[in-house]
């Protein structure tokens, strides 16, 4: 109150003349006035939507509540802990409200169940008392701690801000006497060193900065009158502070292409207040260069409106996304839901549902956390009911392990038996038998399949050892083959491309029809068969996929008229647990993708990458696809 009183008896010590140029309307200027009251309205109408911009921005960038809501009770206390390492100035207050709120929504939740089972033990209820929660006590003492660093911070910041008015108004005392005293002497200099450190001096109350701000600049003026500088000095002050404010306004005009449209306008409001602290330029100048700093800062603040604008359009339509999404959850009619396979694809419905929502954006504040926990509960109950659903057929999935044990234990006594004929068709019996039997649980599926398919594999490997092929027979099989491979590669195709693949197929499938060859010569006349094909097909612009079916084609028609075709069984089950393995790693790459939002040319390289490993396993996946509808063809 002193130093208020202190600032007002100062003011009016200026007569009405004074101080009716300083707040007249008409843009009345003293000689060497700087700022016109035109100037120091639109100046601080300026500031004023900068500073109303700023809380926009605040207002909508909390996100710590979603970005927290997994964290448990003790790993919320830690992360407070670890915002409490910060400055007080560095912590955000929604911050530490999102933890407190979300530690209590979880401690609320504890004590429930804490409850609930104290009294199915048996307890009642009016005697129930929650157990002591450690974390619970430390998270009130870092609350604490945070409340009073707070309140000592503030005090210190408004303690800091009326010392620095003391020191502006007892600068304005001094300028007021050189001002009013006529002598320049050494009042030149004493009157830059004022100047110095009244620039040097921090904020004050906002309350008193246009004020503070007018007595100052009336004192310049009026000490450049009074003391009658020459023009050369003062035109020297001039030029200078012509340069500076020309450096301002160019600054201000490139921030108009700044596309952080929340770091131009940051920037511009240090630009005003540089812009304050510099002193008069010609009067003839004032006007225009003011008009020019004026329209930039307009241009500044109007694309920041517009972009706060748009932030909240675009919140409104995540919003409605986000509702559409709950929707679809919500509507899903769990009762007709009958079987293992039912619930499967709903959940991978629902998982793709919950990777969709993580593409949008956020909601409006006031409606993200609801609109989260709408879709949460809508998730959480279809999960639970299907946790229901399994613990009610487990006992089936029991009954079918026991089916497939049993099949494992008949091929592993099969497995040794010489009678080849009756055993194979037991075998094969078995194998369809198998092919009955409903889903196991998936811990145990794969290892019962090993177990099955390894005692199989190996009866039908000991009787192919007993019926192979002499070796007087492989030998006459290898010039068979080599004489098949010199009239493939002498083979010359026609004008009909179309004949001429189709006689090329039949000279291939004479391949199938050659038995076995040494096993040493193997790989080596099988290279050479190769070759001799893959340069027909390239003279016949056969792509890669389709040798591989033509290929594979002929090799399922060899096992189909052979002595075990028990093989096609076991090459189609090997194929379709490559092709779901193709498809989960083809989800799990566009999942991926999925958490790839930030546009750099690094993460454009990452999902230039993850697109050409996904078409090439799609491509992959799709070769397999045909040929396991080839074998079904065959079957």
């Amino acid at each position: 109150m002193v130093l208020n009183s202190r600032f007002h008896k100062l003011l009016n010590t200026l007569n009405l003349t004074q101080r009716m140029d300083l707040m007249d309307d008409n843009n009345a200027q003293l000689p060497v006035n700087e700022v016109s009251k035109a100037e120091s309205i639109a100046l601080q109408e300026t500031e004023s939507g900068i500073v109303d911009q700023e809380q926009e921005n605040v207002d909508t960038t909390n996100n710590f509540t979603e970005a927290y809501v997994a964290l448990s009770q003790t790993e919320l206390v830690e992360k407070l802990k670890e915002v409490m390492n910060k400055s007080v100035a560095e912590i955000e207050k929604e911050e530490i409200d999102a933890i407190r709120q979300l530690f209590y929504k979880k401690n609320k939740a504890e004590i429930e169940n804490q409850k609930k089972a104290f009294i199915e033990n048996g307890g009642e209820e009016s005697a129930f008392e929650p157990e002591t929660d450690n974390n619970e006590i430390v998270l009130k003492e870092l609350l604490q701690k945070y409340r009073e660093e707070k309140a000592s911070h503030y005090d210190a910041v408004e303690k800091e801000r009326e010392e620095n008015l003391s020191k502006k108004v007892a600068i304005l005392d001094q300028l007021k006497t050189i001002a009013e005293s006529g002598d320049l002497g050494e009042s030149l200099s004493v009157f830059r060193k004022l100047q110095q450190e009244w620039k040097a001096i921090g904020q004050v109350p906002q309350a008193k900065v246009n004020e503070l701000w007018k007595t100052y600049n009336l004192y310049m003026e009026r000490f450049y009158d009074l003391i009658k500088i020459n023009n050369e000095m003062r035109d020297y002050d001039f030029k200078k502070n012509l340069e500076q404010k020309t450096v301002l306004c160019d600054t201000a005009e490139k921030l108009t292409e700044e596309k952080d449209v929340v770091a131009a306008s940051r920037l511009l409001q240090k630009l005003h207040e540089e812009w304050r602290e510099i002193g008069p330029v010609a009067r003839e100048l004032r006007e225009d260069l003011w008009n020019r700093f004026k329209n930039a800062s307009t241009v500044i603040n109007k694309k920041h409106q517009e972009f706060f604008a748009s932030l909240k359009a675009q919140e409104e339509v995540n919003l409605t996304a986000k509702t559409a999404l709950c929707e679809q959850v919500e509507a899903i009619d769990l009762t007709t839901l009958k079987t293992y396979k039912d619930w499967e694809a709903k959940t991978t419905e629902i998982v793709g549902l919950q990777q969709q929502w993580k593409t949008i954006g956020f909601a409006p504040r006031k409606e993200n956390i609801k609109i989260y926990e709408r879709f949460r509960s809508a998730c959480d109950q279809f999960f639970r009911s299907k946790s229901e659903f399994m613990k009610a057929t487990k006992a089936e999935l029991d009954t079918n392990y026991e089916k497939k044990k049993a099949l494992c234990e008949k091929a592993e006594s099969l497995k040794d038996s010489t009678d080849w004929k009756a055993t194979t068709q037991i075998m094969v019996d078995i194998q369809k038998e198998w092919k009955t039997v409903g889903p196991v649980q998936k811990k145990y599926s794969d290892m019962l399949w090993k177990r099955f398919v390894s005692a199989c594999d190996y009866f039908f490997e000991q009787k192919e050892k007993v019926f192979s092929s002499k070796k007087s027979e492989e030998h006459t099989n290898l010039a068979l083959k080599k004489d098949l491979i010199d009239s493939i590669a002498n083979f010359v195709k026609g004008e009909d491309i179309q004949e001429s693949l189709n006689e090329l197929k039949a000279l291939i499938a004479k391949w199938s029809t050659i038995g076995h060859v040494p096993f040493k010569e193997k790989d080596k006349i099988f290279k050479a068969f190769k070759d001799a094909v893959n340069k027909q097909m390239d003279a016949l612009n056969i792509d890669a996929i389709n040798r591989k079916l033509i290929s594979f084609k002929d090799n399922i028609e060899k096992i189909a008229d052979g002595e075990h075709p028990n093989q096609l069984y076991r090459e189609r089950e090997k194929l379709l647990r490559i092709y779901d393995s193709l498809k989960a790693e083809i989800s799990t790459y566009e999942n991926n993708m999925g958490f790839i939002s930030a546009k750099s040319k690094k993460s454009d390289l990452i999902v230039q990458e993850l697109e050409h490993k996904i078409e090439r396993l799609k491509e992959e996946r799709n070769l397999i696809e045909k040929k396991i509808k080839l074998i079904d063809e065959s079957l």
